[in-house]
C-alpha cells in the first residue's frame, strides 16, 4: 500500500458551513485516529474528494444556497466508493430520505450524527466500520473476477447468529455471502454484489445455499438444530430448480428449517411471487420471510394474502428504538401485526441490549444484531450455542426475568 493510500485511509473530507461545529468536528476525529479537510461548499467538497479519494464523507444536508441530496447525487456521479456521515439537525424523517437516497445511488450511508455532535457518538458510527469495508478505490472488484472466485471457490459463508426473545437460546442463523479475495481479504457483499450479472447472481445463490446447507448438515450432527435464513430475489424465487436444490440439501441437513428472505420491495411489486411461487413454497416445506420489513410501502391486503412465516423488522428502526419514539411505534405496530397475522417478528439490528425489554413487550419473538453476536464462520456457531445467551447475560445483570414483560 503506497503513502497516497494510506493517507486516503485516514482521512474524512467535512462539508459544514458552521466553522464552529467543522473545528469541533476535526478535533473529534484527531482523537479517533483521523486527519480531515474542511470545505464550506459542495463544488469544493468534489474536488477534494476527486482528488484524494478519502475514506469517508462527513456532510451537513443544509448549507447555502445547495443542499445535501445535490451533493449525493454528485458523489454518486463521481464515482466516489468511502463511506458517507451525514449531519443534521433538521427533522429525522428529512434524514432518513437522504440515508435512502444515498443507498439507492450506491453510496455507503453510514447512520447519521445530529448536532451537536458527541465524541462518544462519532466514536460508535465510525466503529461501525467492519475492518473489511475499506473505500473500493483500494482495490476495485472486477467482473471477470467474479468468475475465478466461483472456479477457485472463494465464496464463503458467515452467520448471523438469531435468539428466540423469550428463553434467550440460539434458535437460527441468517446465511451472509463473503468474497475471500486473494489480494483484498474478505469482502463484505457491497463489494461485488452490484456488480454480478444475472447469470452469476443465480450461481451464487445456488452456491450460498449448497454451503448453507452443507454447514447445516454439520451442526445437527454435532446435535444442534437451527433454522437457517438465505436471501434470495424475486428472480431466485421465479426459478424453477430452486425448489428441487433446497430438497436435495435437505435431505442430508436433517430437515433444517429452511427460510428464504426477500425483501419487503421484492415481495410486493410481482403479483406471481404473492400467489403462485410463494405457495409451492409453503407446500414443499419451506418458509417465506419478508426482509426490511417497514422501509418500502407495502399493501397490506397483499400481505395479508402472501404465505408467509416472518417479518423482520428493519434495523434502521429498531437501532432507534430508545431514542425516537416513532421509530418505538413503528416496532411496536409491526409486532402487533405480526400476532395477528400468526408469524413470527424479528427484530435486526439490535446494539443495545437494553432495547430487548421493549422489544418483548412490544411481542417480538426473535432477536438479532452486533449487540448479541456478530457473523462468524460456520465453525463458530457450535461454540456459541454451548455458551450463555447474551439475552440471558443482560437479564442477569439487570435481575430481569426472561419472558417478563416490564
Amino acid at each position: 500500500m503506497n503513502d497516497l493510500t494510506m493517507q486516503a485511509s485516514r482521512l474524512a473530507v467535512v462539508l459544514e458551513e458552521d466553522p464552529d461545529a467543522a473545528a469541533t468536528l476535526s478535533l473529534q476525529l484527531r482523537t479517533l485516529g483521523m486527519e480531515s479537510r474542511h470545505c464550506r461548499h459542495g463544488q469544493h467538497l468534489i474536488g477534494e474528494v476527486m482528488a484524494r479519494r478519502p475514506q469517508l464523507v462527513i456532510m451537513a444536508l443544509e448549507f447555502g444556497q445547495q443542499d445535501g441530496f445535490s451533493t449525493l447525487r454528485r458523489l454518486a456521479e463521481c464515482g466516489y466508493r468511502g463511506q458517507v456521515l451525514l449531519l443534521s439537525g433538521v427533522e429525522r424523517k428529512i434524514v432518513r430520505i437522504a440515508e435512502r437516497l444515498g443507498q439507492a445511488l450506491g453510496l455507503q450511508m453510514l447512520v447519521s450524527l445530529d448536532k451537536p455532535m458527541r465524541l462518544i457518538e462519532l466514536r460508535q458510527r465510525l466503529e461501525g466500520q467492519r475492518p473489511n469495508d475499506k473505500p473500493d478505490a483500494l482495490h476495485p472488484c472486477r467482473i471477470d473476477e467474479l468468475d475465478q472466485a466461483f472456479a477457485r471457490q472463494e465464496i464463503t459463508l458467515y452467520y448471523q447468529p438469531q435468539f428466540e426473545l423469550a428463553t434467550g437460546r440460539l434458535s437460527g442463523v441468517e446465511a451472509l455471502v463473503r468474497w475471500a479475495h486473494p489480494e483484498a481479504g474478505l469482502l463484505v457483499p457491497g463489494r461485488f454484489l452490484p456488480l454480478l450479472t444475472p447469470d452469476q447472481n443465480r450461481h451464487l445463490t445456488r452456491r450460498v445455499l449448497q454451503l448453507a446447507l452443507e454447514d447445516a448438515a454439520c451442526w445437527r450432527q454435532a446435535g444442534l438444530s437451527l433454522s437457517l435464513s438465505v436471501n434470495v430475489s424475486a428472480d431466485d424465487l421465479m426459478c424453477p430448480d430452486l425448489l428441487s436444490l433446497v430438497s436435495e440439501g435437505r435431505d442430508s441437513s436433517g430437515e433444517a428449517p429452511v427460510v428464504l428472505e426477500i425483501t419487503e420491495t421484492a415481495a410486493m411489486e410481482n403479483e406471481l411471487l404473492g400467489s403462485e411461487v410463494a405457495a409451492r413454497l409453503h407446500l414443499s416445506g419451506l418458509e417465506v420471510s419478508v426482509d426490511d420489513f417497514g422501509v418500502g410501502f407495502s399493501s397490506l391486503a397483499r400481505l395479508q394474502l402472501l404465505p408467509i412465516s416472518e417479518l423482520k423488522v428493519d434495523r434502521s428502526f429498531v437501532s432507534r428504538l430508545l431514542d425516537d419514539p416513532q421509530d418505538a411505534a413503528i416496532v411496536e405496530a409491526v409486532a402487533l401485526l405480526g400476532r395477528r397475522l400468526g408469524i413470527r417478528v424479528v427484530a435486526e439490528g439490535v446494539e443495545d441490549l437494553a432495547c430487548l425489554a421493549p422489544l418483548e413487550r412490544f411481542g417480538c419473538t426473535h432477536v438479532q444484531g452486533f449487540g448479541l453476536a456478530r457473523p462468524m464462520p460456520a465453525a463458530e456457531v457450535l461454540a456459541l450455542a454451548g455458551a450463555q445467551s447474551p439475552i440471558r447475560a443482560s437479564s442477569d445483570v439487570s435481575g430481569a426475568s426472561l419472558g417478563s414483560t416490564p
